[in-house]
C-alpha cells in the first residue's frame, strides 16, 4: 500500500481528515459573541414583561443545535451530489416561498410562517431559498466551457428573476437583495463578460423604477429610503431607528460604555435591536475597538470561503463557495450599513450575530456545504 508521510493514501484522502476548522472555528466565536450580544439586547425587556431574561437566548441555542445537525449533514453529504439534484433544491426553494402567497398561512408581517404553539418561533422560506439559487445557478455555469456567453447569463440571471419575483410578491426586500448579489457573484466567478454585466446592472435599476411606479414597495420601505437619502428633511418619525442606531454607535467612543451598560441598549431605545440592529450592541457596549474585532472575523471567515472556492477541484464546488461568500458578504455589508448610516434600512440580518431561526439555520447549512467542498478537495 502506498504512504504518505507514514499514512496510506486512502487514509489521507479521507474527508474528515480535511475538516477547515479555522472556518469552524470562527463560526463558533460569532455564535458564541451573538449570545452575549442577544441577551444584552433583549434582558432588560423580557424581565419587565414577565419572562425569563434568557428565554430569547435559550432559543437561540436550541436553534443552533438544530443548525450544527444540519451543518453535519451538509458536511458528510458529498457537495457533487447537490448539483444532481439542483433542480429540486430550486423547485423546492421556490415552493416554499410561494406557501406565502397561500391566506392565512402567512404571517401578519408576511414573510414568516408561524410554527403551531411555539411562541416567538418563525420560519422565513426566503432565507432557504438563497442557498437553492446558489446551488442551481452554479450547477448551470458549471457546465458551461469557457466564457459565458449572453445566453447562458439570461438562463442564470431567469432563476434569479424567479425568485426575486416571490420575494417581491412577499414583500422580501432584504432578501431579494441578497439573491441579487448572488446572481451577480456567481456570473462574476463564472467569468461573464462586463458588458453583460453593465447590461444586467441597468435593466435593475430601470426594474427598480418600475416597482417603485407599481407601488410594489410599500409606504414604509419607501419612508426608509427618503431617510436615508434626505435625512434632515423627513418626519422625525420616518428617521427614529436611523437616529437611536446612530446615537448607540456613537455612544460606545473606542472602547465602549462596558457589557450590560449601554443606556440605548438597556432602555430599548432601538427598534428590532435584536435582530436586524444587533451590531448596535457591539458599537454601544464594545466601542471601535469590538465592533473591528467583529468585522475582522467575518472578513476571516469571507477569506475562507474564498480560499475554499479557490481551492476546490472542480467548477461546481468553485461556484457554489463563491455564491456563499458572496451571501455572507451583501449580508454583513447592508446590515452593518444600513446601523451605522451609509445604507437604507432593510430587513437583513447580521450572519450568526442576528437573532432568528431560519438565517442561523441557513448560515450553519451554508458552512457546512463549505466545509463538504473543502473536505473532497482531494477526491
Amino acid at each position: 500500500m502506498d504512504l504518505v508521510a507514514g499514512r496510506s493514501i486512502a487514509a489521507e484522502r479521507r474527508p474528515t481528515r480535511h475538516v477547515d476548522w479555522i472556518l469552524i472555528a470562527i463560526v463558533i466565536a460569532l455564535i458564541v459573541a451573538g449570545m452575549f450580544l442577544l441577551y444584552s439586547a433583549t434582558n432588560q425587556t423580557l424581565r419587565q414583561d414577565g419572562f425569563d431574561p434568557f428565554e430569547r437566548v435559550k432559543r437561540q441555542l436550541l436553534v443552533v443545535a438544530a443548525g450544527a445537525v444540519l451543518m453535519i449533514f451538509a458536511a458528510s453529504f458529498d457537495y457533487r451530489f447537490f448539483k444532481v439534484y439542483a433542480g429540486f433544491f430550486y423547485a423546492g426553494g421556490l415552493l416554499f416561498v410561494a406557501l406565502l402567497l397561500i391566506p392565512g398561512v402567512a404571517s401578519e408581517t408576511g414573510a414568516f410562517i408561524d410554527l403551531p404553539g411555539a411562541r416567538l418561533l418563525q420560519l422565513s422560506p426566503g432565507e432557504f431559498v438563497k442557498l437553492s439559487v446558489i446551488i442551481m445557478g452554479a450547477a448551470m455555469l458549471s457546465e458551461v466551457r469557457g466564457i459565458p456567453d449572453l445566453r447562458d447569463v439570461l438562463r442564470v440571471v431567469g432563476i434569479g428573476a424567479l425568485a426575486l419575483l416571490l420575494l417581491l410578491a412577499n414583500v422580501e426586500i432584504g432578501s431579494a437583495i441578497v439573491v441579487v448579489a448572488i446572481i451577480v457573484g456567481l456570473l462574476v466567478v463564472a467569468g461573464a463578460r462586463v458588458k453583460h454585466l453593465v447590461a444586467l446592472a441597468v435593466g435593475a435599476i430601470l426594474l427598480m423604477a418600475l416597482a417603485f411606479q407599481a407601488n410594489v414597495i410599500r409606504d414604509y420601505q419607501l419612508d426608509r429610503i427618503r431617510a436615508f437619502l434626505d435625512r434632515e428633511h423627513v418626519a422625525e418619525d420616518v428617521r427614529y431607528n436611523l437616529d437611536q442606531s446612530l446615537t448607540a454607535v456613537g455612544a460606545g467612543g473606542l472602547f465602549g460604555r462596558g457589557y450590560l451598560e449601554g443606556t440605548q441598549t438597556n432602555l430599548d431605545y432601538v427598534p428590532e435591536q435584536h435582530t436586524d440592529f444587533i451590531f448596535t450592541v457591539v458599537g454601544e457596549e464594545f466601542g471601535f475597538v469590538g465592533a473591528l474585532v467583529v468585522l475582522l472575523l467575518f472578513a476571516l471567515l469571507l477569506y475562507r470561503a474564498i480560499r475554499i472556492a479557490y481551492l476546490s477541484k472542480d467548477p461546481f464546488g468553485t461556484l457554489v463557495a463563491a455564491g456563499i461568500a458572496s451571501m455572507f458578504a451583501i449580508q454583513m455589508f447592508v446590515n452593518v450599513g444600513m446601523v451605522i448610516g451609509i445604507m437604507p434600512i432593510t430587513g437583513i440580518p447580521l450572519p450568526f450575530l442576528s437573532y432568528g431561526g431560519s438565517a442561523m439555520l441557513t448560515n450553519l447549512i451554508a458552512i457546512g456545504m463549505l466545509e463538504s467542498i473543502h473536505m473532497r478537495r482531494f477526491i
